[in-house]
């Protein structure tokens, strides 16, 4: 099983040896770039979009429409871009088969995206069957490159998933947020007024306003959800 670690100096080695070429045009890298060369980090799918629900728009908007007429919960959403490729090569390859340090340079991307950090970082837990299916959890490994680059705590112990759930996939959003009902509790009672929710993929959001629900109940002030990518899904 992965521990929940930030890699160590064996794996940073290891990530340069292994990624002494981009790891999607496989071009030599210059001295400055990592992981992947500044030509593909372009190629990311990157368009402006609501900084309230990550919905993608014409321009970037605090609030989109439907933000104004029924805003999420939350109150702020970073994204580092749409679920599509390569973004969506690079999900799947962390989460499905097991290359997590692939957290770390998608964190760093992601962080640029996010202008004021939460000191608290609380990653979406698995379930421990999906965990140990799985051997990590990938909202956790970002959660620890990005409180490593802010500075900022991580708790991933906060939330706990009681229920076990069928996968959210191809289900609708309001199947989504019947599926997570009660799937949640908060383990913490004292927490930070500013906190971040991590996960990697946001559809519908069912998952992380049911976090967001718990937390605003326990007094959180201000939260915000941190993500690699918005699948701009027809779901509904």
């Amino acid at each position: 099983m992965m521990p929940n670690r930030l890699p160590s100096w064996r794996d940073n080695l290891y990530q340069q040896l292994l990624f002494r070429h981009c790891a999607l045009c496989q071009l030599p890298l210059t001295q400055t770039e990592q992981y992947w060369c500044n030509h593909c980090i372009t190629l990311f799918p990157n368009h402006p979009y609501c900084h309230h629900c990550g919905t993608t728009t014409l321009i970037n908007v605090e609030d989109c429409g439907r933000c104004l007429s029924s805003p999420p919960r939350w109150q702020r959403l970073y994204r580092l871009g749409e679920y599509r490729p390569p973004l969506q090569q690079l999900v799947h390859q962390l989460k499905f088969y097991g290359k997590f340090w692939l957290a770390q340079p998608l964190a760093q991307q992601l962080a640029r995206q996010i202008t004021h950090p939460a000191p608290l970082l609380l990653p979406v837990p698995l379930h421990w069957r999906r965990y140990c299916q799985r051997g990590f959890n990938q909202s956790h490994q970002l959660a620890l490159a990005l409180g490593t680059i802010f500075k900022s705590r991580v708790d991933p112990h906060a939330f706990q998933r009681v229920r076990h759930t069928p996968s959210q996939q191809q289900l609708t959003k309001v199947q989504r947020q019947h599926n997570l009902h009660h799937a949640f509790k908060l383990r913490r009672q004292t927490l930070s007024d500013h906190v971040a929710i991590i996960d990697d993929v946001i559809t519908t959001g069912a998952t992380v306003h049911q976090l967001t629900q718990l937390l605003i109940q326990h007094g959180v002030k201000q939260i915000d959800i941190y993500t690699l990518c918005h699948t701009e899904s027809s779901v509904n």
